[in-house]
């Protein structure tokens, strides 16, 4: 067993390595060529099996320390209807692009996915204006290639040729980040599902996919004109659209469980404070909707105010009270911590919060102790205006 004990975090292929070998062994359905697990597995993997348990048929050779039956939580929280499409996507041998707003969890479940499919979620580019064909096809050892020519044992393949050689699939974040000239590069790849290398003779010139090679992809809404994709290369992506969570308490239930791990992973154990999640879940929605449940309409932040968001302050704030004792009031530094959200991206947010405070907060204090709290730290922004 791989020893994860000095990372921060490990892949989900190891995190989840117990249930992927439970799923592998008692698997019975028809598996796409160069799959682990068959498309229902993968769908279970990801969305849970809500609360019930399978349980292993009595064939089924499991390693001695396995128990005969296991419940899968869900590790993606959203439509079942959206994932089952995107292994379909998949299995059918079209490329996947994973488009939403940022913070959505596009790329976990890309990680996912690969690591159900696959067992593995290394094969990863990060797209960036900086990423050239070289990131996408292959490169060469120039030392190696001086010496001795153009050979196989001077390429240097990048993630997508590995994945054609070994059948598995190949992750591209942020895509709409890479320069249209670089993006191209994978049109032939998705349509011939072939590589070509000119510098090479015979057969080894030419790199033929193996079965299992995908290409899953991610693109955030906020990035739209950054780098337009080709009408060329979007129509060789099915596209699917992953939302912000609908509903209320499935967001509070998933901010508390991943700001949870997010903490336990540092070493710290203290419970998040149920009254911090929903009111912090309460302030990202109204935000980022741009109207509360009650129909009150707010003037949306420029900044990105997402599930993600919402975990990285959850954990945050609860970090700060392990850290210093005399901090037992979490709710009293959400104001703070708001502020560090809404500047990343315009100075302007100030007065949208403090338009915030002034509308929906002031009205719930009339009727809630709680958000009578939160009001009474209008202050902490008033503050940081006078500060700024």
């Amino acid at each position: 067993m791989t020893d994860t004990a000095h990372r921060q975090q490990a892949p989900a292929e190891e995190k989840y390595a117990a249930q992927l070998t439970f799923l592998s062994a008692i698997d019975t359905s028809p598996r796409p060529a160069g799959w682990q697990l068959s498309p229902e597995r993968v769908v279970d993997f990801l969305c849970g099996t809500d609360g019930e348990s399978i349980r292993a048929p009595a064939a089924a050779k499991l390693p001695a320390d396995f128990h005969r039956s296991m419940k899968l939580e869900a590790k993606f929280v959203g439509p079942r209807s959206l994932v089952e499409r995107c292994v379909v996507t998949l299995a059918g041998e079209r490329g996947l692009l994973l488009v939403g707003q940022p913070g959505t969890a596009k790329s976990m479940l890309g990680e996912l996915l690969s690591a159900a499919i696959s067992g593995t979620s290394a094969l990863t580019i990060q797209g960036t204006a900086g990423a050239s064909e070289d990131h996408l096809r292959y490169g060469w050892n120039y030392a190696m290639l001086l010496d001795q020519g153009p050979r196989p044992e001077a390429l240097v393949p990048s993630p997508v040729l590995t994945g054609m050689k070994q059948g598995a699939l190949v992750r591209i974040e942020e895509i709409t980040r890479c320069l249209p000239e670089v993006q191209d590069a994978l049109i032939s790849i998705l349509s011939e599902r072939r590589l070509m290398i000119p510098e090479l003779s015979g057969e080894a010139g030419s790199v033929f996919a193996a079965p299992g090679f995908n290409l899953i992809a991610t693109a955030n809404l906020r990035d739209r004109g950054v780098s337009e994709m080709s009408a060329a290369l979007k129509r060789r992506f099915n596209f699917e659209t992953v939302m912000p969570i609908s509903d209320p308490q499935q967001e509070v239930q998933l901010v508390g469980d991943r700001s949870r791990a997010v903490l336990q992973e540092s070493g710290i154990t203290p419970e998040v404070d149920q009254r911090l999640l929903e009111i912090l879940v309460t302030t990202f929605r109204d935000l980022r909707d741009g109207r509360t449940d009650e129909g009150w309409s707010v003037e949306r932040p420029a900044a990105v105010m997402s599930t993600a968001e919402a975990v990285t302050v959850a954990a945050a704030i609860t970090r700060q009270g392990a850290f210093f004792a005399s901090q037992k009031d979490p709710v009293s530094l959400v104001p703070g911590y708001l502020l560090g959200v809404v500047f990343k991206d315009n100075s302007d947010d100030r007065d949208r919060l403090l338009a915030y405070w002034d509308g929906p907060v002031r009205r719930r204090s009339e009727s809630d102790s709680l958000w009578k709290r939160m009001y009474d730290l209008r202050h902490v922004l008033e503050d940081a205006e006078l500060e700024i």
